[in-house]
């Protein structure tokens, strides 16, 4: 088990310890064993999610609505040609030298 150390207590929360341990039959120790347990067995709250939090700080501004514009469908994707390399491949080609003028 692990051992905890807690300095720099007030002396009437040492006092009051002192008495509920007294109250229940325990000793000190046991009585903050037995209250440290029970605060976190408790279930946590939930926090709220990034939006929740963010709508609740922006919420005393008032609500903006923004139009949303409809949206053209969306296009096709081009379909490759299948001559376009052999024709690619001409134009790469050494073209014969201009006639002289």
């Amino acid at each position: 088990m692990a051992t905890l150390t807690i300095r720099n207590l007030d002396e009437p929360l040492k006092a009051r310890l002192r008495l509920r341990a007294a109250m229940r039959n325990r000793s000190m120790e046991e009585e903050a064993r037995q209250i440290l347990r029970t605060a976190l067995l408790e279930p946590a709250p939930a926090a709220p999610d990034i939006g929740t939090r963010i709508r609740a700080r922006f919420a005393g501004l008032g609500d903006v609505r923004l139009s949303v514009e409809l949206r053209e469908p969306v296009r096709l994707p081009p379909v490759p040609d299948t001559h376009a390399p052999a024709a690619a491949a001409r134009s790469t080609k050494t073209k014969a030298p201009a006639k002289p003028r």
